[in-house]
Formats: structure tokens, C-alpha cells, sequence
């Protein structure tokens, strides 16, 4: 029997449906018929607009998408820019790849040596130690020096492409357990001017204690510090619950980086866990309030 017969007759046999018959794409019958060239392997990953090469695995396989590649920058090794994801703000879409933050104050020779606040500057980086985003902080000379922890600041944080993703802005307010009327607030937006959520402290007579909202004040989660606030020779962890408290969902951890470096720098180290599946929003929220407990209860460590 002739190769040409032998192919028209495998096609119009029951079963066959496929009719454009061609060896390389045809799969075995039963296993549903996708386009080539698509992921297909997770549902409602066609979204993401990752494309795979043709393979001689049959279609419905979980076939891994094709990531992009780390990208290198003056020394600097930044996180893949994920593709652009409805309903998401831009340059958020990092955050949805990522259950886990580090953040690493930079420190600065002039502040050691003199004692003089300069602005604060810190990476962002995924568990692989990949850049996901710089923040700076933006405040003059006065306010920083005569402020002190205390002072009101915007923080700006670019991504690896230079643009303002998310912006921090924090009022002058009282940070004293004696004034439950005008405590401390930050307002997070992504993108700038588009506010995403907040961060509010509760009043408490002996636990720092604060509220994560979102664009339309409602509250998402609840965090919750220890009674006392010192990282001697230890992490120090804040924990993230449901709002009525019941269930932990994610932790805010100062990390202790050895006794030279706390007693003579305010250069942190933090840690941030939170859901995989949280949204994008509140994860932004949770870095800002990150930023809030530092200036609170960890800035002033440098400067005594």
C-alpha cells in the first residue's frame, strides 16, 4: 500500500476529525485542538501572551511559557518585565509573579561619617535577588534634618525601565499613643496620582497596630507589631491578618543585619510575605506600610 493511500485512508477513518491533516501538528485523537503556537497548559493563561514554540508533545500537556530573560543594567540584574495584564496598573504586573520582597536600604558614607539625614534610597528584589523596583525618597535638606523619623516625605519607586510605578506619600502627623486623633497615615498610588490604598495606624495603648485600605477607605487587612520594638540580635516581625484578626496572611519583618551596622548606620533590611493571589493593589499598599514602620520605629537607630 502506497504512503499517499495509506494517509487518505487513516484520515477518513472514524474518529479522525482533523481533516487538514499534517504530521507535524496533528494530535491523538481525544486530546482537544488548539491553535499552535499557544500556551495552553494552565487555564486563563492566554491573557499573558506567552507563546511556545511548536513541540512533538501532544497538545493539552503542560508545556512551560517561555520566559523572558533577566535584564542587566550597570551591574544591576533586574526581574524580566512581565507582559502588561488587564485591570492591572501599569508597572504592577511585577507583583503578580511574586509572594515574597526584599527590601535593602542603601547606606550612605556622608550620613555615617557626619550624621547628616540624607535621602533614603532602597532596592527591591524578588527571592532571587532581581531588581523588581528602586525607590527614593523625595524631601529637602530642612525636613529631613529637622524632622528627623518623624518628617513627612513623598518615595518614589521606578522600575527597571525609569518609570514612576508607585508613589508614597506620608503627611506630617503625630506619631504618640496621647494623640489617638492625628496619628500616622500613608496614601499609596499606583500609578502617581491615582490612589490605590492606605495605610492607617490604630490607636493602642502598648502594640503598634495598623489598617490597610483600599481606594475607597474599606478595610482589607489588619497588621500587628510586637509590644516592644527592637531588633537586638533578632528579626523583628509584624504580623498581616484578616481584618477581624482571626487568620495570618502574611508578615512585615525587620531583619537583623549584625551590631556595627544597627548601631552605627539607619540602613534596614526588611523582609514582606504576603498571598500569591492578594491583590496587586494591596501588595503595593503592603510595601508602603513596610516603608511606614521603618520611619517609625527603625530610622531613628542610626542617628543615636
Amino acid at each position: 500500500m502506497s504512503l499517499p493511500y495509506m494517509i487518505s485512508f487513516i484520515c477518513s477513518a472514524p474518529g479522525f476529525s482533523n481533516t487538514n491533516y499534517a504530521p507535524e501538528n496533528q494530535v491523538p485523537y481525544g486530546y482537544p485542538q488548539h491553535a499552535p503556537g499557544t500556551y495552553q497548559g494552565v487555564a486563563g493563561t492566554g491573557s499573558y501572551g506567552f507563546q511556545v514554540q511548536a513541540m512533538g508533545v501532544p497538545a493539552g500537556l503542560a508545556v512551560p511559557p517561555i520566559q523572558n530573560q533577566p535584564i542587566t543594567k550597570e551591574g544591576t540584574i533586574w526581574m524580566p518585565v512581565p507582559p502588561p495584564l488587564p485591570n492591572c496598573p501599569p508597572g504592577l504586573e511585577y507583583l503578580t509573579q511574586i509572594d515574597q520582597i526584599l527590601i535593602h536600604q542603601q547606606m550612605e558614607l556622608l550620613e555615617i561619617l557626619t550624621g547628616f539625614e540624607a535621602q533614603n534610597k532602597y532596592e527591591i528584589k524578588n527571592t532571587l535577588g532581581q531588581r523588581v523596583y528602586f525607590a527614593a525618597e523625595d524631601t529637602d535638606c530642612c525636613t529631613r534634618n529637622c524632622c528627623g523619623p518623624s518628617r513627612p516625605f513623598t518615595l518614589r519607586i521606578i522600575d527597571n525601565l525609569g518609570h514612576e510605578v508607585i508613589t508614597l506619600q506620608r503627611p506630617l502627623r503625630c506619631s504618640s499613643c496621647c494623640f489617638p486623633c492625628c496619628l500616622q497615615e500613608l496614601e499609596v498610588q499606583a500609578p502617581p496620582g491615582t490612589p490605590v490604598g492606605y495605610v492607617v495606624q490604630d490607636w493602642h495603648a502598648c502594640l503598634p497596630k495598623f489598617t490597610i485600605q483600599d481606594e475607597k477607605r474599606m478595610d482589607i487587612l489588619k497588621i500587628t507589631g510586637p509590644c516592644v520594638v527592637c531588633s537586638c540580635c533578632g528579626d523583628v516581625h509584624f504580623e498581616v491578618k484578616s481584618v477581624d484578626e482571626t487568620a495570618t496572611v502574611g508578615r512585615i519583618s525587620k531583619q537583623w543585619t549584625g551590631f556595627l551596622k544597627e548601631a552605627f548606620t539607619d540602613a534596614d533590611n526588611f523582609g514582606i510575605t504576603f498571598p500569591m493571589d492578594l491583590d496587586v493593589k494591596m501588595k503595593a499598599v503592603m510595601i508602603g506600610a513596610c516603608f511606614l514602620i521603618d520611619f517609625m520605629f527603625f530610622e531613628w537607630a542610626g542617628g543615636n
